[in-house]
């Protein structure tokens, strides 16, 4: 079942003429950004060696380049957080690995090993601050989202990413290094991998059974 277009315009309108205060509607006023062109989507996906997965390029061409959704919304195309504003990330970055390379996960993955956190060493050691940028250097090691690209800031930088290349291609990650939780499957409400649509139409459906305007 594809994305419905009408359904999702339609029920944004009527959250925001009800003034849903939606968490996160305050950042992104329940409005979608403009939508991308074909072209934008083609010089993406050849600049970057990949192809997006079919619900999430429908929903950048059909609805909307980023704008209202989960948490703080959707990100345009190439687009992140970046401290309160929205930037371009690059490949490379330090954030993003290379997404033509395929996404090395396959399930939950959070190896503390290393952290001096989890040490009897007091802070004052000079050993301490080496010892936290060699642990940091390697859990935050973009290549652990290599062929993965971020798509929604959940807060406090945790970010959701949708998986563009290799075996979990089209699926959802939870990306929790910041409050070292690892990175982690999002499921949608049946225990399923959640892909992109899956996870908007739950956020929406839930937006719409808060403000009471579900069916």
């Amino acid at each position: 079942m594809a994305l419905d277009a009408k359904k999702i315009t339609r029920s944004l309108a009527e959250l925001r003429k009800f003034r849903s205060t939606v968490f996160g509607s305050d950042c992104h006023g329940l409005l979608l950004n403009e939508k991308a062109s074909e072209d934008e989507i083609i010089a993406f996906e050849r600049l970057h060696k990949v192809r997006l997965p079919s619900d999430y390029r429908d929903f950048l061409t059909m609805i909307g380049d980023g704008g209202a959704g989960p948490f703080y919304g959707v990100f345009p195309l190439g687009m992140m957080d970046q401290g309160f504003d929205l930037g371009p990330w690059l490949e490379g970055d330090g954030i993003v690995g290379v997404i033509a390379e395929p996404f090395p996960l396959e399930e939950e993955w959070n190896d503390l090993r290393g952290n001096p956190a989890d040490e009897p060493i007091a802070t004052s050691d000079p050993e301490y601050g080496a010892k936290v940028e060699q642990f940091e250097a390697r859990y935050w090691n973009s290549s652990i989202v290599n062929g993965a690209i971020p798509i929604c800031h959940v807060g406090c930088a945790i970010r959701i990413w949708i998986v563009v290349t290799g075996n979990q291609r089209g699926s959802l990650w939870l990306d929790g290094r910041a409050e070292l939780t690892g990175i982690s499957p999002l499921r949608d409400r049946s225990g399923a991998p959640a892909t992109f649509e899956s996870w908007y139409e739950e956020w929406l459906d839930n937006a719409l059974r808060e403000a009471g305007l579900a069916n």
